[in-house]
């Protein structure tokens, strides 16, 4: 028995794997893969926490695990780290300067998921895009888009440039629709419909209350806005479009009229030159 856990597969100098090397290197890998089961029920399990820091938490100790069971692997397997970190010093150095973009997002991985500014299933905005975060891995983060794109975003694009986060301290957000009218309108009229479509529309939430402003007295118009607060981020375009419609539909039935830009030109006939 001893002879076959100690025969050498593969054998170079004073480098040699043995059997037992793999056996013992097999049985490190299932505990392993024991123990990251193990801490993904453990913080999963937690109900102090909400579901995007608990991702975040668990990704951070997977990728902890992983590293110092890649190098004790190494160890098992007979590879003396000492050595062979020394004699690639040099060649690291010149990996590591032609890799900085991709170390850079590494340590923005790090960075998002130890100070959870961006987490799973947040609402965010940057580069004028709003999505929704489904996964943030060491290097790349997915994001979902409004149109159902899954894109895949540097991590330096989260944590170096400036981003929204719609639902980073509550999951309702403030959202405003705006519309003008004629100026002959009854003003009181106009609020008391608005106030009426916004008060109707699923998806707003009641608390607070939505509520009714006028704007700004326009070139054409009375200009009102609605706010109100909604907890579903990602498709308030949806519950926006429902609303305009239900305020087309209760302005048609009271006669109110939604007017659009005019143009006056003046001519001056008397200013004419003959052309020859």
């Amino acid at each position: 028995m001893n002879e076959f856990l100690n025969y050498p597969l593969l054998q170079s100098g004073h480098f040699s794997v043995r059997i037992s090397n793999i056996l013992v290197l097999i049985t490190f890998i299932f505990g392993t893969w024991l123990l990251l089961k193990m801490i993904k029920k453990a913080i999963f399990k937690t109900q102090k926490i909400d579901l995007g820091k608990k991702y975040s938490i668990y990704n951070l100790l997977k990728y902890i695990v992983l590293l110092f069971s890649f190098i004790f692997s190494l160890e098992f397997i007979g590879f003396n780290l000492s050595v062979l970190v020394a004699g690639s010093a040099a060649l690291l150095v010149g990996v590591g300067l032609g890799l900085q973009n991709l170390f850079s997002d590494f340590v923005s991985g790090i960075v998002l998921l130890v100070d959870s500014s961006v987490k799973v299933n947040d609402i965010i905005e940057v580069n004028g895009l709003v999505c929704i975060v489904k996964e943030i891995n060491l290097r790349t983060t997915t994001v979902l888009t409004r149109d159902d794109k899954y894109i895949i975003l540097p991590n330096t694009d989260l944590t170096h440039n400036q981003i929204i986060n719609w639902t980073h301290s509550d999951l309702s957000s403030r959202f405003e629709v705006h519309v003008g009218v004629d100026y002959s309108s009854d003003v009181p009229l106009v609020m008391k419909i608005l106030q009426e479509a916004v008060d109707q529309q699923i998806g707003v939430q009641k608390d607070p209350k939505a509520f009714i402003r006028l704007m700004d007295f326009g070139n054409s118009s009375l200009d009102f806005s609605i706010i109100f607060w909604s907890e579903n981020v990602f498709r308030v375009e949806s519950i926006k479009s429902d609303m305009r419609i239900k305020i087309f539909q209760l302005f048609k039935e009271n006669n109110i009229t939604i007017p659009f830009p005019q143009s006056v030109i003046h001519f001056d006939s008397g200013n004419t030159s003959e052309i020859n």
